[in-house]
């Protein structure tokens, strides 16, 4: 199975996008849900277009803060490692799951850069 972007509904009737890699597995999810397929699939090009972004580390204390866009590497309330990518707007395009290790995290966003330029859209089957 290759890498692909998946598009679905969300439970308010809007629309959603996950990329998964070729594993099955979920790399990121959007950032936002959109009222229309075609607004989803433009989510979907902005990731493609950002998805060679530098990373910003802010789980290290000073470390240098990057203009948009980026990765945002964080640590979350619970002590797991995640990211999102943010567009040269500052808006967040997409979300990863938690990591228990940032070596995780940052492979995360290695396959993000793999895999999303040539993933193709598919529309899931409601």
């Amino acid at each position: 199975m290759a890498a692909k972007f998946e598009i679905k509904k969300a439970k308010n009737g809007e629309f959603v996008f996950n990329l998964h890699a070729s594993n099955g597995q979920i790399i990121a999810t959007g950032g936002e849900t959109y009222a229309t397929v075609e607004s989803c699939k433009k989510g979907v090009e902005s990731v493609r277009k950002n998805c060679a972004a530098p990373v910003e580390d802010q789980t290290v204390e000073g470390a240098e803060k990057l203009s948009n866009p980026k990765y945002e590497l964080y640590k979350d309330n619970g002590g797991e490692f995640r990211f999102r990518l943010k567009a040269a707007n500052g808006v967040k395009i997409a979300l990863s799951e938690g990591y228990k290790s940032k070596a995780s995290a940052k492979n995360g966003i290695a396959s993000i850069g793999r895999n999303a330029p040539e993933a193709p859209v598919v529309e899931a089957a409601e």
